[in-house]
């Protein structure tokens, strides 16, 4: 940034460059974030709602104020394209994370009649979401740049999903409330500034010992072959941290070649990170902080059986003595303890552990 824009912002309302148009998730998220980010910004925000997302990360790369961006659902996971774009970033980095509950509703153009609409419209993440609803009404699907855009363009013919602040801002006709697939769903979007921007805005929170750090990494490494993955999680390993997160992305056009991405409970500057960073330096892969953020709280649910997806396999340990794992025991071998596993699911998996048990139950 600039003397000049940096003078500027000192005297006026911090730009916030969000998805628009208006009554995008984004834009509530904007919203919200305005409000957790008030410390930071004494003249307050100026939301500005832009056409694409491309448009967001130019903008706050040059200084002209900060950008946010969806970034992970808890339906559809990340957000690949916005994933991708700030890997492929040169001078941006998230320093915030914002959550929105997302709730889609369904609507259909003023005196439209929604018998006859064919084509179900909405961001394409919207519309993932929305499946059940789509599939009822045995409609096409039309993807928009977002659901807010969706619903300012509805016309007969069309039902749009978006958020409830939708239908009066276009004045449109709800047909449908929390039509999604799945409720309790939300998304996380990022904050993003250029990196000595944000350097700057953590200097002083990273001096206070009462805060704990989130930080997203991605992690190409140079050599590929057997084992090299291994390599690099056992670094993290060793040093102790907590890894929250890890995904891959292909290099675009090079088969066989991956960019890692891993999310780990701390901050680039505790000793424990800083010291695994220079020691996959030392290995010659290649890394960049994506964002580094107040670590949230967050629940350790357990995955209960319901949760599963059919067609697995998993041993089950209620037939199992309650000691059975005991260090003991384990040594004195098969004559101590003769466990039943009981296995659920005998598909390929399942039915070669069933061969090779020696007392099986199968279910």
């Amino acid at each position: 940034m600039t003397r000049n824009k940096e003078a500027q912002a000192a005297m006026s309302a911090r730009k916030l460059f969000y998805l628009g148009p208006q009554g995008t998730f984004t834009h509530q998220a904007a919203v919200n974030a305005a409000q957790e980010l008030a410390r930071l910004e004494p003249q307050g925000f100026d939301l500005m709602p832009m056409d694409d997302v491309p448009q967001i990360l130019d903008a706050a790369q040059h200084g002209d104020g900060w950008g946010i961006v969806a970034w992970e659902n808890n339906v559809e996971g990340y957000v690949v394209p916005n994933l991708d774009a700030l890997i492929d970033a040169k001078d941006l980095v998230g320093f915030a994370r914002v959550g929105v509950n997302v709730e889609f509703d369904a609507y259909v153009a003023q005196g439209a009649d929604p018998a006859e609409a064919r084509i179900a419209t909405a961001h394409p993440h919207g519309l993932a979401q929305c499946k059940r609803f789509i599939a009822e009404h045995r409609l096409s699907t039309q993807p928009a740049t977002s659901n807010a855009a969706a619903c300012r363009d509805l016309i007969p013919g069309e039902i749009a999903f978006g958020p409830a602040i939708c239908g009066e801002l276009y004045d449109i006709t709800r047909i449908g409330t929390a039509i999604q697939d799945y409720q309790g769903a939300a998304t996380d979007f990022l904050v993003l500034a250029p990196r000595a921007e944000v350097a700057r805005l953590l200097a002083k929170p990273r001096a206070e010992a009462n805060v704990e750090y989130e930080s997203v990494l991605t992690l190409i490494p140079l050599v590929t072959g057997p084992g090299v993955l291994a390599n690099l999680l056992d670094v993290f390993r060793d040093a102790g941290l907590n890894m929250t997160s890890f995904i891959s992305r292909p290099i675009k056009g090079r088969t066989g070649t991956y960019s890692f991405i891993v999310t780990l409970d701390a901050a680039p500057w505790e000793e424990r990170f800083r010291d695994a960073l220079v020691e996959i330096a030392e290995h010659g892969d290649w890394a960049k902080t994506l964002a580094v953020y107040p670590r949230r709280e967050r629940p350790n649910p357990p995955v209960t059986s319901w949760m599963l997806p059919q067609g697995g396999v998993r041993l089950d340990d209620s037939h199992l003595p309650d000691d059975w794992q005991n260090d003991e025991n384990r040594q004195k071998g098969a004559d101590v303890v003769k466990p039943r596993i009981a296995i659920v699911g005998l598909g390929l998996i399942g039915g070669s552990l069933a061969r090779d048990s020696s007392t099986p139950a199968a279910k």
